[in-house]
């Protein structure tokens, strides 16, 4: 995410696998031609078109194509982007993180997937909560990003980060099912073991830019 251009970040230099951008935008076709049906016959294709999407998926990972179907079957109307918030809480200049419990607890920003009926802030104040035991109030939107092309591990479906910086309003430090471990770190000494999955080293480095920079704006791709 360094050398941003005017306005914005730079696109990361790699992308997801063009084998995973078909796959995704077939899956994507299907779902909305399977929202808006014309005919018995088009109903047929597009459910030939999902299934053609999760073979190629598959025949790419050991995970079997009709794990996919069922996924891809989940989803329904127009398809967009999923969203996910990730909050950046500072204390004395140093970033909280999180160890979490998946994906053989690795750091990250604490964060997931929006809920619905709560705004993105609202969302990111919520996953701090349950994630680390702190009350937090989101203060800027530093970054909203593509996740496709910030270099996090690939996924079947397309979604957009937003990141918040976020100030400690109360709570205490507090592990969850879903975190095993908190801590605060400088930005000299950031842990390795990421899980880029759900955060990546530049996308840290950026959180202190903008927290060190409080004028800075947001960061989009």
């Amino acid at each position: 995410m360094r050398g941003e251009t005017e306005g914005g970040v730079a696109p990361n230099t790699m992308p997801d696998p063009t084998w995973l951008l078909w796959a995704r935008e077939l899956q994507a076709m299907s779902q909305t031609g399977l929202a808006f049906p014309t005919s018995h016959w088009d109903q047929a294709r597009y459910e030939r078109l999902r299934a053609l999407a999760a073979e190629i998926i598959a025949a790419h990972t050991p995970i079997p194509a009709p794990a996919f179907a069922q996924a891809f079957a989940q989803e329904w109307g127009y398809p967009t982007p999923k969203l996910d918030v990730r909050a950046a809480i500072f204390r004395n200049d140093q970033l909280l993180l999180v160890r979490e419990t998946a994906d053989n607890h690795k750091w990250t920003l604490p964060g997931g997937w929006a809920d619905i009926n709560l705004t993105p802030a609202e969302n990111a104040a919520k996953e701090a909560f349950e994630e680390t035991g702190f009350t937090v109030h989101p203060t800027k939107l530093a970054a909203a990003l593509d996740r496709t092309r910030q270099g996090h591990t690939p996924q079947p479906f397309s979604a957009a980060k937003l990141f918040f910086l976020c100030e400690i309003t109360g709570g205490e430090a507090k592990t969850s099912h879903e975190t095993s471990e908190i801590a605060f770190f400088p930005e000299h000494a950031l842990p390795e073991d990421l899980s880029v999955e759900r955060t990546t080293s530049a996308q840290l480095h950026r959180m202190f830019a903008h927290h060190n920079n409080p004028g800075l704006p947001a960061d989009f791709d």
